[in-house]
């Protein structure tokens, strides 16, 4: 007799090989996202799936081709958090939450128009990093060392009587060098620094009156007027640096950044935008990346640049990952951003509207998003095609 050899299996091992076995999903309770194609009803939230150790950070990347479901999956995410209490700061660039907002009884703020944003800290050294950031990001480069120390010194003479207008503090300091006839550093930061007072970028990060207060659970900032400009960048990081004022609740909270390209291609902005994806466990807040395609991250900086490689690290570092129908190179490009498996990769140009290959930590699902009839108020984002003449 010959032998037969085996080999004993466990469900790890399956899940190692990502088989096509019985998907448990993530058996989370709550309200149902939809259902999974070998299992059953599909519950996800990213505070939830990080105190079950399922993931060990809350953030969430949502990509896809337009019209595949991506924004049907976040407002019905961010529904189900505002039902439960939890806060949500949605930075919109096309003006497409107008339905969520209302559903919820606020309207959303025009950046810009409805006021300006500064974000809340108390930490002298963030709010250097932060100022540093808008400067380098007007510029569109990095300060030189000269020009960081007169920032420095600036924010210095500021510290002993912290004022909530900082930029009109900063630019009073040094609005005289306006009249120097030659280039010198001093001139440089005050001609930036006019900028976001009288200038281009006038109403984002200063104005009269006092800043954009955030108190309602919805929040949605509007930033459209700023689409398809060279300032979106910028517009999107005044957005996301008011939105941090959610550290400073009690009750859990998201932020929601729709056409995250904006501030991916920006390598300032993206230095930060890390900063805070790395603080997002202690603040108590989920970040949520709204992605088209994944080109948007290799347009990020020239092939084997740091900025390139900050966003690729960036949306590596998540671990939960809601990816609808990609075309095939797309696909192949964001195998190579995520680590994807051969199969996966394959799966992705399957993907019929509406499914999506959810990934939360080493686990993966294909699932259907599946709305309630009550989803339908905040999700239908065909309304004006339907309605319009043709």
């Amino acid at each position: 007799m010959s032998k037969a050899w085996t080999h004993w299996g466990t469900s790890q091992h399956v899940m190692t090989l990502r088989l096509p076995t019985h998907d448990a999903g993530t058996r989370l309770e709550g309200p149902v996202l939809g259902r999974a194609s070998r299992g059953g009803d599909f519950v996800f939230d990213p505070f939830d799936a990080y105190r079950a150790r399922l993931v060990t950070n809350p953030n969430v990347i949502v990509a896809g081709s337009i019209g595949v479901g991506k924004s049907t999956v976040v407002k019905m995410m961010v529904d189900r958090a505002l039902h439960r209490g939890r806060r949500v700061v949605i930075i919109d660039p096309k003006g497409e939450y107008d339905a969520l907002a209302r559903a919820h009884g606020v309207r959303p703020l025009v950046v810009g128009s409805d006021g300006w944003c500064w974000p809340a800290s108390r930490d002298p050294r963030r709010d250097r990093e932060f100022l540093t950031t808008l400067l380098e990001c007007a510029k569109g480069r990095p300060l030189s060392d000269d020009e960081h120390y007169v920032l420095d010194r600036g924010h210095d003479a500021l510290a002993p009587r912290r004022r909530e207008r900082v930029l009109a503090a900063l630019f009073s300091q040094v609005s005289r060098y306006l009249s120097d006839t030659t280039s010198t550093p001093e001139r440089t930061v005050a001609l930036l620094l006019r900028r976001f007072l009288e200038g281009d970028l006038a109403h984002l990060f200063d104005g009269e009156g006092s800043p954009m207060k955030l108190d309602d659970p919805l929040v949605v900032l509007d930033v459209s007027r700023y689409w398809g400009s060279e300032f979106i960048a910028l517009a999107a990081l005044s957005a996301v640096a008011a939105a941090q004022n959610l550290a400073g609740h009690e009750e859990l909270g998201y932020i929601v950044l729709d056409e995250a390209w904006a501030l991916l291609g920006d390598d300032a902005s993206m230095k930060w935008l890390q900063g805070s994806w790395k603080l997002a466990r202690a603040r108590g807040i989920s970040h949520v990346l709204v992605l088209h395609r994944w080109t948007d991250v290799a347009a990020a900086g020239a092939e084997g640049s740091a900025q390139r490689a900050r966003a690729r690290g960036l949306l590596r570092e998540c671990e939960t990952v809601w990816l609808f129908r990609q075309p095939p190179d797309e696909a192949a490009e964001m195998a190579g951003v995520l680590g994807l498996s051969e199969r996966e990769t394959r799966v992705l140009s399957d993907l019929t509207r509406g499914e999506a290959l959810v990934r939360y930590g080493r686990a993966r699902s294909v699932v259907q998003v599946i709305p309630s009839p009550s989803d339908s108020e905040i999700t239908d984002s065909d309304a004006a095609m339907r309605t319009r003449r043709a």
